[in-house]
């Protein structure tokens, strides 16, 4: 019997929940809206709310993202790239 790894991609909505769950959400900020390329910063999330959102995804989805790669993500966009690409690996 052979077995199959699914890959479950962490998506935009995924990300936008975690955001709200960890470090709620910046009053006059519609992250249901089109932010996919908008700055975290811009957002309302600093650095600290995004390691909040790193440490649920990899719990979530068993991933581990490198601490450095996290860093040059600067908007929703780049971050679910380093995610779904392949860069962060199995925890």
């Amino acid at each position: 019997m052979s077995t199959t790894t699914t890959k479950t991609e962490v998506t935009l909505a995924d990300l936008t929940r975690m955001l709200r769950e960890s470090a709620g959400e910046e009053e006059g900020v519609d992250l249901d809206g089109d932010v996919l390329d908008t700055p975290f910063i811009d957002l309302g999330y600093d650095s600290l709310a995004l390691l909040q959102v790193i440490g649920q995804i990899q719990r979530e989805y068993g991933i581990a993202i490198p601490d450095d790669a996290v860093v040059d993500a600067e908007t929703p966009h780049a971050l679910l790239d380093l995610i779904n690409s392949g860069q962060a690996s199995p925890a």
